[in-house]
């Protein structure tokens, strides 16, 4: 809203700083200010509201070092997050652009399927919430609206470079020509970034095209799938990690922020040139709502770190999850995931892994037996007596090499 009032005041009045609404990064700085702001002051609060709703979590003995302590603890913290995020959005934001509009979309679809969950949970008295399967439906509802959308949106295009012949004849005649004029025109595609290989991209339509090229126009069709998958994926992740202070919120921000650096770069024709990535137009819109998103997070941390005094419930975990992979997806790095959220893939590995030995022991040996201690994983080193602040920090302290070494593969090719 800020930004389409001080456009207009700029335009007809010239009016003294509206200029500075123009530029991504003082926009995304006020955003981060502004969410921070909101998520510590008003923080406090919804928690002082949760506390009065009674909105307290129950906790399950499972013999962890400090869980009793945990009881009452107020839950449905993700509305922190959720407010504190879509109000700068909205301020500062170009409401109008494709990409944010799929943000909010996304924030709203998936607080509201864990805010149910979180409801089911206290107010119905039914410790397994929301059914599973309705989760998932909600999740592949999800994944067909953004994979239709960044697929058939005629904003959603990209510009890849021209041919290296090209360029340097382009480049003969004029030493100092503009970066993008070594680009194609815009174009809809399906190519998304890949690591460790040459021209670092990949294109969905080849899983089908190397049968027949013209089952090419049914691309739309992996298209969406992947979406389904890695939103499915990275919620279901972020919802494993959400089971120690400040984790799951942690971590997020580290893998938002990471996204936030490839939203700018990506959206950025000067930058995208001298990186050798894709442009994509239109896409460093999201740069504000990572900003906001980043600044909710550690806004939140404020109340989260231990000794907790809120827990973000599925209301907050589904919905970061959700944006993250939403996000990951615009930008086209939705296959460094692996390596960004490294986090989360080993937390959804070790229960997999736990589950699926414990069933295959028990059938072979009459006995279930188990690889960790506890799943998920952080759950493990609660176990093997390490202080849940100390894993925190150590997950932390990976998540920042694996954003790092994230950045660093799109130049290792």
């Amino acid at each position: 809203m800020l930004y389409y009032l001080f456009d207009y005041l700029e335009k007809q009045f010239q009016f003294p700083g509206a200029t500075l609404f123009g530029y991504l990064t003082f926009r995304a700085a006020i955003a981060m200010i502004l969410s921070l702001l909101i998520s510590i002051v008003y923080g406090k609060r919804i928690i002082r509201f949760l506390q009065k709703k009674q909105v307290g979590e129950t906790i399950r003995d499972l013999g962890l070092e400090g869980q009793a302590e945990k009881a009452g603890t107020p839950t449905m913290g993700g509305l922190i997050i959720i407010l504190a995020t879509l109000i700068p959005v909205l301020l500062l934001a170009k409401i109008a652009n494709v990409y944010i509009i799929l943000l909010i979309v996304t924030t709203l679809w998936m607080g509201a399927i864990g805010f149910l969950d979180d409801y089911i949970k206290k107010f119905k008295n039914n410790k397994e919430g929301l059914k599973g399967r309705f989760k998932v439906l909600g999740q592949v509802g999800l994944g067909i609206i953004v994979g239709a959308t960044l697929y058939f949106h005629q904003d959603v295009t990209m510009k890849e470079k021209l041919p290296i012949e090209q360029q340097k004849v382009l480049l003969a005649e004029n030493p100092d020509i503009e970066a993008s004029k070594l680009f194609a025109a815009e174009e809809k595609s399906t190519k998304t970034t890949i690591p460790f290989v040459k021209n670092n991209e990949f294109d969905y339509a080849d899983l089908i095209t190397w049968i027949s090229p013209s089952l090419g126009k049914y691309a739309w069709l992996i298209f969406i799938l992947a979406a389904i998958i890695i939103i499915t994926a990275v919620s279901n992740g972020a919802n494993l990690t959400d089971g120690i202070d400040g984790l799951a919120a942690g971590t997020s921000a580290i893998i938002v922020l990471t996204l936030g650096i490839f939203a700018w770069v990506s959206g950025n024709i000067i930058f995208s040139e001298y990186l050798n990535i894709m442009y994509i137009p239109r896409v460093s819109e999201i740069t504000i709502y990572i900003a906001a998103f980043v600044g909710a997070l550690i806004g939140f941390l404020w109340y989260n770190t231990y000794p907790a005094q809120v827990f973000m419930g599925d209301t907050g975990s589904l919905t970061i999850g959700g944006i993250i992979a939403v996000i990951a997806i615009a930008t086209r790095k939705e296959w460094l995931i692996p390596i960004l959220c490294g986090i989360f893939l080993a937390e959804n590995l070790s229960v997999i892994m736990q589950v699926s030995y414990f069933k295959y022991t028990r059938k072979k040996f009459g006995e279930g037996r188990r690889i960790f201690k506890m799943s998920p994983l952080h759950h493990h080193y609660q176990k093997s007596g390490y202080h849940e602040s100390k894993i925190v920090t150590r997950f932390w302290i990976i998540g920042i090499l694996l954003a790092i070494l994230t950045i660093v593969t799109l130049k290792i090719r």
